[in-house]
């Protein structure tokens, strides 16, 4: 590059991202179990809102989202107007950072959280602060403790990815009462729809000017391939964040499969009822296979090796298999591998494959 033309601060330590792989040389089958996709699929309705959008791609999208947005507040008992929709929940996170952080800010992240978060703090060229964890839970007493004058932003997701674990309603409290109220706590709510009776943390954003949640379409409802997220906060952030909104970043196509696919709650809680038995299923079945598993509140499970090398050695044999998991050393679990809860198939398999590797079958 040349010595003349700089990017701003931050922007070159974020690495360039790696997708996750999707096929296997030699396998002409891949079950890929490595991005927490809803092995069902989307809605069925919502296949065929995004199919009847096809007939108007000449047409502009609506600016304001009104139609999803109403559908979301709907469905969770929300104030529409304070909803704001993004491309993924990932814009929504990016729209937080840029409004609210900057060169010599510092915003907070834990040890194994998820990695969107500091590369958000560089683009913005602020200064990420990774907080530990204990027991791979996020520890409230350690992010406050972590707190200076110079914390704006404080992102958590709540289940977590890549561990899937979770901190209760009373935990979210505290932290939210403890942080001063110029610093952002982020609720990233990614998997909520999979942890029962969890709000996402709407009620401590109508208790908190200070807090935001955001929640996705690629998780529960299957549309990943789409790019669809949003966002919850007190009316004053939202109006802030609307200021850096591109006015036409979600299509017709976007906006309609999205709202089909939240009004079609039968079949949402028909998958998450699924993903709750395979889950347990093939918890239990790892540990009885001597791995190392945590209870999650997710759609994945991370599965504990007594090593690195162990590990590598369990993903090899999945390989060879033709199931594709996602390797975590890069979240500093190198001992580590998250498994997304297939259908019922896909979770025998995983745990045949696991447990003759183990020796115990």
């Amino acid at each position: 590059m040349s010595s003349i033309i700089q990017p701003q601060p931050g922007i070159m330590n974020i690495a360039l991202y790696v997708s996750g792989e999707s096929r296997l040389e030699g396998q002409a089958e891949v079950l890929k179990l490595s991005a927490n996709e809803n092995p069902y699929g989307p809605s069925p309705q919502a296949r065929e809102a995004y199919v009847r959008a096809a007939q108007a791609l000449h047409r502009y999208p609506a600016t304001d989202h009104a139609p999803l947005r109403a559908a979301i507040a709907e469905v969770h008992g929300l104030d529409a107007d304070r909803i704001i929709c993004g491309v993924g929940s990932d814009e929504v996170l990016q729209f937080i950072a840029q409004c609210f952080a900057g060169p010599g800010d510092e915003v907070i992240t834990t040890h194994h959280g998820f990695s969107m978060y500091p590369i958000l703090a560089h683009s913005v060229g602020a200064r990420p602060v990774e907080v530990a964890e204990t027991d791979r839970v996020v520890d409230v007493d350690k992010i406050l403790a972590a707190v200076t004058a110079r914390t704006r932003i404080v992102f958590i997701a709540n289940p977590a990815n890549p561990t899937g674990t979770m901190l209760p309603q009373d935990a979210l409290r505290k932290l939210a009462e403890g942080l001063p109220p110029a610093v952002i706590l982020v609720l990233d709510g990614a998997y909520a729809e999979f942890a029962e009776g969890y709000d996402g943390g709407a009620r401590l954003v109508d208790l908190f000017p200070n807090v935001v949640m955001t929640r996705t379409f690629s998780k529960i409802y299957g549309l990943g391939g789409l790019r669809i997220g949003w966002g919850y906060a007190q009316r004053d952030v939202i109006d802030v964040l609307a200021r850096v909104r591109q006015p036409f970043n979600l299509s017709n196509g976007q906006m309609d499969a999205a709202e089909a696919a939240v009004r079609d709650t039968e079949y949402t809680g028909r998958c998450r009822r699924e993903n709750a038995v395979w889950r347990e299923w093939l918890r239990n079945g790892l540990v009885q296979a001597g791995v190392g598993c945590d209870v999650s509140h997710t759609n994945f499970l991370l599965a504990r090796f007594d090593s690195p090398d162990e590990a590598d050695a369990a993903d090899g044999a999945l390989r060879a298999a033709g199931i594709l998991v996602r390797k975590v050393a890069g979240y500093k679990l190198p001992d580590c591998l998250r498994i997304t809860v297939g259908d019922e198939q896909a979770c025998r398999r995983i745990l045949d494959v696991i447990a003759r590797h183990k020796g115990v079958r």
